[in-house]
């Protein structure tokens, strides 16, 4: 990051563009305060999350879902177990109670029956619903997804954005989406930003971005 700056409003949809290696996933790592920056500021709710400790760090982290790349699923643990993790350990919610969640939220994802299934029963696309699941278990405010499409083919990429779009109106969560697939980009977002040697070089709505005159801006999107 080299003097980074981008506000994202409550309700978003924030999709992040750029090359590969251009920091953007490591701006969500900074987002949800998996590393923290050298100096600047990280605002979320009037909170500036540089100066917390990591008690209430863990606290904040509360408030957000985070889909990985990888979908990053536990190996040794089931679906249902995978989607109830976060309710296990941060909440006095009994298993009943736990299932219950599990269950609405895997139908959310369509992925209704599934909760005795391994990971490594799952198909690409499965577990990235599973890992969609799992990140709005406990109805975050804020989702981060990075690369949700990646590895994906087009049918299930597309399957994955509708389902980026049902959350995030179901939820009124704010999200912010890491992507380079520019059909991907266009579908989920409602304002874009595309980053570039470390910075915010352009932001706006998906039309501002197409009647972009900007070099670098219209050498990715076209």
């Amino acid at each position: 990051m080299k003097g980074l700056n981008l506000k994202v409003e409550k309700g978003e949809t924030m999709v992040i563009m750029g090359c590969s290696g251009c920091g953007k996933s490591v701006l969500l790592k900074l987002i949800i305060g998996l590393i923290m920056p050298d100096k600047g500021n990280i605002w979320i709710d009037n909170t500036d999350i540089t100066k917390l400790t990591e008690k209430e760090m863990d606290k904040l982290r509360k408030k957000f879902g985070m889909v990985f790349q990888s979908s990053a699923l536990f190996d040794s643990l089931s679906v249902s177990e995978n989607v109830g993790f976060s309710l296990s350990r941060h909440t006095n919610m009994s298993r009943e109670q736990i299932a219950q969640v599990v269950t609405e939220k895997l139908e959310m994802v369509g992925l209704a029956g599934s909760e005795d299934l391994m990971p490594s029963d799952l198909s690409g696309g499965m577990k990235k619903r599973v890992s969609l699941a799992r990140a709005i278990s406990m109805d975050p405010e804020i989702i981060l997804y990075d690369e949700p499409t990646t590895g994906l083919d087009p049918v299930m990429a597309e399957e994955i954005n509708q389902l980026i779009v049902k959350t995030h109106d179901r939820l009124t969560a704010t999200s912010l989406v890491v992507t380079h697939d520019m059909k991907s980009a266009f579908s989920v977002a409602t304002k874009m930003a595309m980053m570039n040697d470390g910075r915010i070089i352009a932001a706006g709505t998906p039309e501002e971005f197409r009647q972009s005159k900007d070099v670098v801006v219209r050498q990715f999107l076209d």
